[in-house]
């Protein structure tokens, strides 16, 4: 195996075309100095990011990525890699000046990109949070894997994912997330860390123990490390050459590290004298990378490029200006992929690559005459289905593999179908869900599992970023990853940790449907929907429903499918409609078996989309509202429920509407103390004999 460190270029193969890299460098830097000297004083760019310094290592890292599979993650400083990727001037400025015709049509921030594939290399949606750059990455480059070692599929052979990031970003979890994923599992991805030396105005020191990143992981297993300069052409051109080499030819990750200059503040205005001296920042300017490039190309032919470029530059402003502002109806438009069955506006992405799956059949009739299972057992049956029917699913997370998972859906799963498509992963819900994220868009079937609702706090940025796809990439992207995440108490404990419901923080992850199935066939057919679907969304398995009578179905087939926001009449009645989901449902059928022709229970089963017109028509036959669920009272679902019948059903109704649901407190350890905080069936009964009485 070659050194672990490398410190001299190795001779390329091929030498960069020195006039195509002077292009594209000037062309960044002017539209740099446009939008400084000029746009933002006019108040047309509002938030501007300066690349200067770091344009040379940037696009000769572009002009690399050539394969129709390679795939880079990037962040705010990375538009010369853009331009070198296929982006045009024209769309970098309508970017920054918010218009259409720009990746995100005027939704995101200008320097927030994505591009579909020009070049070769397919730009993934990048986040304007720090660090979360580096799963995605992660995760398709284990997608190149599966395609060339599992499917066999020859397109994918020699493709790498990059993730570009600046030295600020190596303090972060998703950095670390993605170090783990790539080593341990020998990933084709390179980490390219662009060291400026600054997070904003906080030094490198306080990102990593000395200020270097590379020399601290000298000792990483299964990590090969370059670094030198980025600024000076012919090295960073040998360093960058040899490191995607190294990566594409299935050797493993690498770290390339390279010195850059930042040449501005972190934003445009941002006085940088508070925090560099005078003697500092002259430095920074003698390792302009144009110096050393100007002075490669030679004084005239460089004058000569910098007239033309800088007319180039000019006209596709002037045409970016001529792009349209975004359609004041359009911010409503693409936050899901496909219409829903509540007529949801949006459509199937144009990923870059095929999204083939199976296709949900609405129409196919539930088998009722097997033998009833657990609702554990219908989801390990669904997902044995599916992996049959779709090759490209793949199951994941923390001991699902051997173990069979520690609620025992996934037993023997890994064991039919091998450890590349049911697998265990590290210890970092950041890692599975960004992992989730980017094999989702190269392509795969995403099917993660967070162990307890109260474990998937730390992805909360990735599940939020992988929300958004969709919407700020004006219907581009998509990844219809599905995290299965078991909630709520056991029958043998509960605690703080174990035992949150937490539904409606979901409601509120923008893009994502959120379901909580309360029986065996409604878990079967939401979780295939969503696995056929392509929307990212969240399947809510109630512990206490795993293997307990309540919820025990006949599975309902390998083809039974049911859509997002059509909730279920579980008992017809005149006079309350009872609203519920998961399982509190059945603490609320028992509640109401006195009250039998009086009480309505609808089983919402699902929260995103939920089925308004459903509980608005029973509501306006009944005319009184009781709404339950364990998630904690304020904030949760049933005030959302609550309130749109206040708007909607407000002249219908002959009380007020009415909650009961787990008081503003954890769940605790203590079974006694528990049954005191969870409404029970005694609670749940006396609400209801009021409101009937009302």
């Amino acid at each position: 195996m070659p050194p672990k460190t490398k410190t001299k270029t190795q001779q390329q193969t091929s030498a960069p075309d020195w006039q195509q890299v002077a292009r594209l460098m000037l062309t960044s830097r002017t539209i740099d100095e446009i939008e400084e000297n000029e746009l933002v004083g006019e108040g047309k760019v509002t938030y501007q990011f300066s690349a200067k310094g770091h344009e040379l290592s940037q696009i000769l890292l572009g002009l690399q990525l050539t394969h129709g599979r390679d795939a880079a993650t990037v962040y705010y400083r990375s538009r010369p890699f853009m331009l070198a990727a296929g982006l045009s001037p024209r769309e970098a400025f309508a970017a920054d000046l918010s218009l259409t015709g720009s990746p995100s049509e005027g939704r995101d921030v200008g320097v927030v990109y994505s591009m579909p594939p020009r070049h070769g290399v397919t730009v993934l949606p990048s986040s304007g949070d720090v660090g979360a750059q580096y799963t995605p990455a992660a995760g398709w480059a284990q997608a190149v894997t599966y395609y060339r070692d599992e499917l066999k599929d020859k397109p994918w052979k020699g493709a790498i994912a990059v993730a570009l990031g600046g030295d600020g970003s190596v303090a972060s979890n998703g950095f670390w997330a993605a170090l783990n994923i790539a080593t341990t599992l020998e990933l084709p991805m390179l980490f390219f860390i662009e060291d400026n030396g600054y997070g904003i105005s906080v030094p490198k020191h306080y990102q990593t123990p000395g200020g270097d990143v590379s020399a601290n992981l000298a000792s990483y297993k299964n990590l090969r490390i370059l670094r030198g300069s980025g600024t000076q052409p012919e090295e960073a051109a040998g360093l960058i050459a040899d490191a995607v080499a190294y990566v594409r030819r299935g050797e493993g990750p690498a770290l390339l590290h390279l010195q850059v200059p930042r040449l501005t503040g972190h934003t445009y205005g941002e006085d940088q004298t508070a925090y560099k001296s005078s003697k500092q920042i002259e430095e920074e300017r003698s390792r302009d990378p144009l110096v050393a490039m100007r002075k490669l190309l030679g004084e005239a032919a460089w004058e000569a490029l910098a007239v033309d470029v800088e007319a180039e530059v000019r006209e596709q402003l002037a045409a970016a200006m001529q792009e349209p502002p975004p359609a004041l109806d359009s911010g409503r438009r693409f936050l899901f992929a496909e219409e829903s069955s509540l007529g949801e506006l949006g459509h199937q992405p144009s990923v870059p690559v095929d999204v083939a799956k199976p296709a949900a059949d609405f129409a196919a009739p539930p088998d009722e005459d097997g033998p009833r299972i657990n609702l554990s057992e219908a989801v390990r049956r669904t997902m044995e289905a599916e992996l049959a029917a779709n090759p490209r699913l793949l199951i994941f997370g923390e001991d699902v593999g051997p173990r069979g998972g520690v609620h025992r859906v996934t037993v023997d799963l890994q064991a039919k179908f091998g450890e590349r498509r049911v697998f265990d992963t590290s210890l970092s819900e950041e890692g599975i869900i960004g992992r989730a994220a980017g094999m989702a868009m190269a392509g795969l079937t995403a099917l993660p599992e967070i162990q307890f609702r109260k474990y998937a706090d730390p992805a909360t940025e990735q599940i939020n970023d992988t929300g958004w796809i969709h919407w700020r990439t004006a219907g581009k992207f998509s990844a219809p990853v599905v995290i299965r995440i078991p909630v709520g108490y056991s029958k043998k404990t509960g605690d703080p940790w174990h035992s949150v419901s937490g539904e409606a923080i979901y409601a509120h992850s923008l893009g994502w449907q959120v379901a909580m199935p309360s029986n065996a066939a409604d878990a079967v057919g939401l979780l295939r929907s969503a696995l056929r679907g392509h929307n990212p969304t969240i399947l809510l398995e109630h512990r206490a429903l795993y293997d307990t009578p309540p919820s025990r179905r006949p599975y309902p087939g390998d083809d039974y499918a049911l859509p997002f926001g059509k909730a279920a009449v579980v008992t017809t009645g005149s006079t309350l409609t009872v609203v519920s989901w998961g399982e509190m449902l059945h603490r609320c059928l028992e509640a109401a078996e006195p009250f039998a022709g009086q009480v309505e229970l609808i089983d919402l089963r699902t929260m995103i989309p939920w089925d308004r017109e459903a509980v608005l028509a029973s509501v306006r036959k009944t005319g009184k509202c009781l709404i339950a669920h364990e998630d904690a009272i304020t904030g949760g679902f049933g005030a959302e429920i609550a309130a749109v019948l206040a708007q909607d059903c407000f002249t219908f109704l002959d009380a007020p509407v009415q909650r009961i649901a787990v008081p503003d407190t954890p769940i605790p350890f203590n079974i006694p103390l528990m049954n005191t905080i969870i409404p029970g069936v005694d609670e749940l009964r006396a609400r209801m004999q009021e409101l009937l009485a009302w």
